[in-house]
């Protein structure tokens, strides 16, 4: 039944308006992630994204009342064949959430845990870096 889960793609975490630039330094100078550039899709959104070895911590801004069921903060899972973990998810009752922020070089949706955790489904189609 497992979907073919290939690695941890990013952790995305999510900060209020006025920490988007102490929460960058922190995690770029206290911490020592590498910086990395965002798709150019992206980039008008703020945050930043950082790179530890194969990882990518994505930093996003959103309003910290934010709940579990509308808040952006997910973990995502880089599968090699996308259409497959659907139908697999699908097939067990899970929610399929199609993806509304579609970036270049990448196919995706996103499904929630029993605890309304977001998780991000990938399948990289080029490299983005």
């Amino acid at each position: 039944m497992a979907i073919g889960i290939l690695e941890i793609n990013h952790v995305q975490i999510t900060v209020p308006g006025p920490a988007e630039e102490t929460s960058t330094r922190f995690y770029r100078d206290v911490l020592g992630l590498e910086e990395i550039p965002k798709p150019a899709s992206s980039k008008g959104r703020g945050g930043a994204w950082f790179r530890q070895g194969s990882v990518e911590v994505h930093l996003s801004v959103e309003d910290a009342a934010t709940g579990n069921n509308s808040s952006r903060r997910h973990i995502c899972y880089l599968v090699a064949d996308l259409a497959e973990a659907e139908r697999r998810l699908a097939n067990a009752g899970v929610e399929i959430i199609p993806d509304d922020r579609p970036i270049v070089g990448w196919k995706r949706f996103y499904v929630r845990d029993p605890g309304a955790n977001k998780i991000e489904i990938a399948q990289r189609l080029e490299t983005r870096r």
